[in-house]
């Protein structure tokens, strides 16, 4: 989540971003667009054409008889036809990778009035031509940047290159003693007592569990909720303890509800500071069980199974936690992640985690030192190269849609990283549309407004946009830009100008 001092959105195509066979849609919003809550895809990149809709109304009227009037005279009324109407139809094509290139000069020419801003404070950032795989301009690529939220950027990436993106997490109950249960934390933070479903995408409600639990007819007298599927402190270095009553982040324990929201209807509703407990006091009230018989602590796990819900499956949460910024469900996929990599599920093993996935498929991690996986610590340090590169394989065109423009040559081969990382395309928010950046090019730099899809990242010390844009030509860019030491209500403008000024680019 966008951070100190700083809705669900529409999901992807599940395309590919190049090639006859994808529609996408880009979006002309010339208004406020207000944000919404609510196998693998690959995400097309939105582009090319505006949909269009257009409802043609014939003005019809209907003659007002008068006793004086031919209407009247001749059997009243004359009523004209019905309108015509049609249908709204999307208009689309996918983005052409022979779609003129811009060059590394006008893009420099491009940018040099909106990189120089003072607002920018410590700048640093890189754009890439996905197509040719060249990097068109930079600046610092290689300095080590507080990457704020755009840290998620790198731990989708991690989890699409090694977990199965129908992975679920699991939470159980077993039989303790006599008249106990054991409440099994498995690293679902996505449980909720609302009926009608809460903060997250189908997460798993604790009314199932307690209706299973009753369906086996036994007596429950307290309930032990068991947290030791983490391990190690529950807040990461560079994490500031206000930032719970104020909503970004809880303690990180395997078991809570709604990421341990007050009010699971909103993004920065005050959070918990016990939420494991919370969970198992919520199960115990169904279950008409004394609050005060709810304790955390280890627990036999040797008992019979009694109960399991289960999330829902993790490229639905990836999503989640990229349109909304989600902290905590960042800090729990991370987790996942080390589990599977044979690391400890704590804050060091799940960093370890994305930077082994990370190194093993052949990105340049020089530079990264990471505190967390969510960017809420301001300890963590991301170089915009890494940022960038990664965005930039996940828009690679691959297969046949690998076209050349006349004159130069495409690829000499497809990278198998790309089809593993596109669906990362799909879960960047919109600018002006959906998610962090539905407020965002709505009143300046109005012309992203529906091309650019990007990661926000926002703290008090440092901002940053991580994301694509189809440039004028209709060519595909990648960028990474970071801002540090600078509030994000001067940072944030600039970085939206620099990426505005990359949509209206025609830098050939």
């Amino acid at each position: 989540m966008d951070q100190r001092g700083t809705g669900h959105p529409p999901y992807g195509t599940g395309h590919p971003p190049y090639g006859n066979e994808a529609p996408t849609v880009a979006l002309d919003r010339n208004a406020e667009q207000p944000g919404s809550k609510s196998g693998r895809s690959s995400l097309w990149i939105w582009l090319s054409a505006v949909v269009v809709a257009l409802l043609v109304i014939a003005g019809g009227f209907a003659a007002i008889a008068k006793p004086w009037t031919p209407e009247f005279r001749h059997g009243g009324l004359t009523v004209a036809p019905p309108p015509a109407t049609e249908q709204p139809i999307a208009e689309v094509t996918p983005a052409r990778s022979d779609a003129p290139a811009p060059t590394p000069a006008g893009i420099a020419a491009a940018l040099a009035p909106v990189v120089g801003s003072p607002d920018l404070g410590s700048f640093a950032g890189q754009v890439s031509d996905p197509t040719s795989g060249a990097v068109l301009w930079s600046q610092d690529p290689a300095k080590a940047m507080i990457p704020s939220s755009t840290a998620k950027v790198m731990l989708v990436a991690a989890a699409l290159l090694t977990l199965p993106d129908d992975q679920r997490v699991a939470t159980r109950v077993l039989a303790g003693a006599p008249g106990e249960l054991v409440l099994v934390g498995g690293g679902d933070p996505t449980l909720t007592t609302r009926a009608d479903g809460g903060y997250y995408t189908d997460g798993a409600r604790i009314a199932d569990l307690a209706a299973r639990i009753k369906a086996t007819g036994r007596q429950v007298t307290a309930i032990v909720v068991d947290t030791s599927a983490y391990r190690g402190p529950t807040m990461a270095s560079g994490w500031d303890p206000v930032d719970i009553p104020e909503g970004s982040i809880t303690p990180i324990e395997p078991i809570m509800l709604d990421g341990g929201r007050f009010d699971p209807s909103a993004d920065y509703s005050p959070r918990t500071s016990t939420p494991a407990l919370d969970a198992g006091r919520a199960l115990a009230a169904e279950l008409g069980v004394d609050p005060a018989a709810v304790r955390v602590g280890p627990a036999a796990q040797n008992g019979a199974e009694i109960a399991k819900v289960e999330s829902a499956p993790l490229r639905v949460r990836l999503h989640d936690m990229m349109i909304h910024s989600d902290n905590v469900l960042a800090e729990t996929i991370g987790r996942e992640l080390a589990v599977a990599t044979g690391h400890e599920a704590s804050f060091a093993g799940a960093v370890a985690a994305t930077t082994g996935a990370l190194t093993s498929a052949g990105f340049d991690v020089a530079g990264l030192h990471l505190a967390d996986n969510s960017g809420l610590s301001v300890d963590d340090r991301v170089p915009p190269r890494l940022l960038d590169s990664i965005i930039a394989t996940a828009a690679e065109p691959t297969g046949d849609a690998a076209v050349a423009p006349a004159g130069t040559q495409a690829r000499p081969e497809n990278d198998p990283r790309a089809a593993a990382l596109a669906p990362l395309l799909d879960d960047l928010p919109v600018a002006g549309g959906t998610g962090t950046l539905a407020p965002r090019f709505v009143t300046q730099n109005r012309q992203g407004a529906g091309w650019v899809r990007a990661k926000t990242g926002t703290l008090s010390v440092a901002s940053a946009l991580v994301g694509y844009v189809l440039d004028r030509d209709g060519r595909v860019l990648t960028f990474a830009l970071m801002s540090n030491d600078r509030l994000p209500e001067v940072s944030r403008p600039a970085l939206d100008a620099v990426a505005g000024t990359l949509r209206n680019c025609g830098c050939s």
